[in-house]
């Protein structure tokens, strides 16, 4: 099987930040929590707080926007054009995407996409809280692991460093810049891309 990371890898762009941005312009609601939204961006920049508390606040406007599921499609009848056309020619049946956003955000595309097995940060769309961890670095790697406990991975493509943990769990990994596929750092003289 092939396993991909999802943003900046399968999608130009981030698609948390990119739905954020897209109710940020349909629901007016969102825009009184603006300065928690920024205050909540800068104690994440001073380092002050981590990762998940930072993804869990700004997740927190799911429950300014009424109706996520139908927002969740109609953002992607409007974004779904932003997949990436090299992943066309890798694609396989038993394609598997893990990514950090919530998985409710990146079910629907990967569906869309015929991808069977879809794992992401497990966020409830009401509210924005998590209700696991950050589906990140060794947590895929884990997530992974429940899902096929034996499982083999033939190619893994990222465009984060931070996925080292699945790439060397893979027979071959690749490092996405934009359309282009590069060999994982530190495997580049033990294969070609074919």
């Amino acid at each position: 099987m092939n396993v991909y990371d999802f943003d900046n890898t399968i999608l130009r762009g981030d698609s948390t930040a990119r739905f954020f941005a897209y109710c940020l312009a349909r629901r007016p609601r969102m825009w009184l929590d603006l300065p928690g939204q920024l205050a909540n961006g800068l104690l994440f920049v001073l380092k002050i707080r981590k990762k998940q508390d930072f993804k869990q606040r700004m997740l927190h406007f799911l429950a300014l926007i009424g109706d996520v599921d139908a927002t969740v499609d109609a953002f992607w009848r409007k974004n779904f054009c932003r997949v990436k056309s090299w992943y066309s020619g890798k694609r396989r049946p038993d394609d598997v995407v893990i990514s950090a956003s919530p998985e409710f955000l990146v079910r629907p595309a990967c569906e869309r996409l015929g991808v069977g097995c879809v794992m992401g940060s497990t966020v409830d769309r009401r509210t924005g809280v998590f209700s696991g961890p950050n589906c990140h670095g060794a947590e895929k790697v884990r997530r992974f692991r429940e899902v096929y406990p034996d499982g083999r991975i033939d190619e893994f493509f990222s465009d984060s460093l931070s996925d080292a943990p699945l790439a060397e769990l893979a027979q071959r990994a690749w490092l996405v810049k934009g359309e282009e596929l590069r060999p994982w750092p530190g495997m580049e003289t033990e294969y070609k891309e074919k």
